[in-house]
């Protein structure tokens, strides 16, 4: 299909990272380094920097050097090691890789099990009398997947399984990446607890880890039940005319090809007590993030009993058994899969590091285009320059698809400038996780909607035609939320 061939032109994120690394040293010979005073208050709490209070370095050397064997001034040559050894077990990198690695594993056991798989089929199986019922059901789930563990290329499996079985009820293979994919997507952009995109950037902009929740929760709710009615009004719509589908010619194949016979067994007991172990451990989690304020170490930990703890269940003689080895193996292959995500926080890192760093106080090239920048917006609306900031993040998206990939790279810029130009960093969060998510339903540079699209055997250029008004609604409803946020002061 052409677009595939137009995905592999697409630039990897590494190699984006090392020609904006580029950019970055030639622009630090241009831009002077500059630095904001800091004050605290009586209780030693760090003020608000105030714009007047930038002030240019002239006494610095200009540029960044190709290597530095001093710590303090990062090389481009050292940039790589540095961004991936920086930060503490509780922010970047070192905190989030090591977090991203242990929930991926955590994953990876679950997956492996087959348990969610499973339990789609059955649900699936116990309503064919009446399948649009299925329909919204499949959409809340798999949004619930995205908002609590950032279900993503997972969807890709499932539009397998699915697309044959959805087009014989007498759909269309839309329909299919509907329930799948984009209610992932739309669950993912609308999170309060996502693993990969919301607790990311919270760390990295020192926002409390999964706070703010009540809005998002809200947020999530309503993006769902959109969702959830787009779903039915398609899937009726195809139902009365399957000519009117843009996909009906190459639904063929699914409705004239055999569906795949089941080959994992039914659900059983050990599935069901699985995900309610998955459910309860969702729970504790939320506890602990609530109750007792568990940052990364903590919730990573966590994550890991999870996993474990179903590792354990399915190590019981019965159907469906893993033995230890193959457990292991999921937990490698899972770490083995965020790998390259770990690569990107981390080389993101050296980029900011090429720039002298994040910290106010201490003067760098950094400061000085957040001053530019804030300059700039000083006489814009609070709500303007946010709504500003969820556009930047929705144009990054397309060159950085990867969530916290881009919450690497973009949070401390972001962070900060909200703070200069009156935006609070917990709205600047909302906005990256909005403009992160939603610009992946449509852009071909997203390997896994290409993925997706490839597995429902549907044209990018059909696909972007139909989503697209879908998307606008989206993107109304993000700018809505964002506007709300900033009128109540969300922290």
């Amino acid at each position: 299909m052409s677009h595939t061939t137009g995905a592999r032109r697409t630039p990897d994120t590494l190699v984006i990272l090392f020609w904006v690394a580029v950019v970055l040293v030639i622009l630090s010979f241009l831009v002077p380094a500059g630095s904001f005073q800091v004050e605290t208050d009586a209780d030693g709490q760090v003020l608000p920097v105030e714009l007047s209070s930038f002030e240019l370095d002239n006494q610095g050397p200009p540029g960044t050097p190709l290597f530095n064997a001093d710590p303090e001034r990062t090389g481009f040559l050292n940039a790589p090691f540095e961004g991936l050894i920086s930060g503490s077990r509780y922010s970047a990198a070192i905190g989030i890789m090591g977090f991203l690695l242990v929930i991926g594993g955590a994953f990876g056991i679950i997956m492996k099990t087959g348990c969610i798989d499973r339990g789609i089929r059955a649900l699936i199986s116990r309503t064919e009398k009446d399948p649009i019922v299925i329909l919204p059901l499949l959409f809340f789930l798999f949004s619930l997947g995205g908002a609590i563990f950032g279900m993503s290329e997972e969807t890709i499996a499932f539009v397998i399984l699915l697309a044959p079985i959805i087009v014989r009820l007498g759909y269309d293979a839309i329909t299919a990446v509907l329930v799948t994919f984009v209610a992932s997507r739309v669950g993912f952009a609308a999170s309060w607890m996502n693993p990969f995109n919301v607790a990311i950037a919270q760390g990295i902009a020192d926002v409390p880890l999964l706070s703010g929740a009540p809005l998002r929760v809200t947020m999530w709710i309503l993006f769902t039940l959109v969702g959830m009615a787009v779903t039915v009004w398609w899937a009726r719509r195809v139902h009365a005319n399957p000519e009117s589908s843009p996909v009906h010619e190459s639904d063929r194949y699914f409705r004239e090809s055999e569906v795949t016979a089941d080959t994992d067994g039914d659900f059983d007991w050990r599935d069901a007590t699985a995900l309610t172990m998955i459910v309860a451990g969702i729970a504790w989690v939320i506890w602990g993030v609530t109750v007792h304020q568990y940052f990364i170490p903590e919730i990573a930990a966590q994550f890991f009993t999870i996993g474990f703890a179903v590792g354990l269940l399915y190590l019981l003689p019965g159907p469906h058994r893993m033995d230890a080895n193959h457990q292991a193996r999921a937990f490698r292959e899972g770490s083995a899969s965020l790998i390259p995500a770990v690569l990107v926080v981390g080389l993101a890192k050296g980029l900011v590091l090429l720039l002298g760093g994040t910290d106010p106080d201490q003067p760098s090239v950094m400061n000085t285009i957040l001053f530019v920048l804030a300059s700039g917006l000083t006489h814009v609306p609070e709500m303007i320059s946010a709504w500003l900031m969820f556009f930047v993040q929705a144009l990054i998206n397309f060159l950085v698809p990867s969530g916290s990939g881009q919450a690497a790279l973009t949070m401390p810029l972001m962070a900060p400038l909200g703070d200069l130009v009156g935006v609070t960093r917990q709205v600047a969060v909302l906005c990256f996780q909005l403009g992160d998510s939603l610009t992946n339903l449509i852009i071909p540079t997203s390997a896994t909607l290409m993925g997706v699209l490839g597995a429902a055997r549907i044209d990018w250029a059909i696909w972007a035609r139909w989503i697209l008004p879908i998307l606008g609604i989206y993107v109304a409803l993000a700018l809505t939320f964002i506007g709300v946020a900033v009128a109540i002061g969300y922290s």
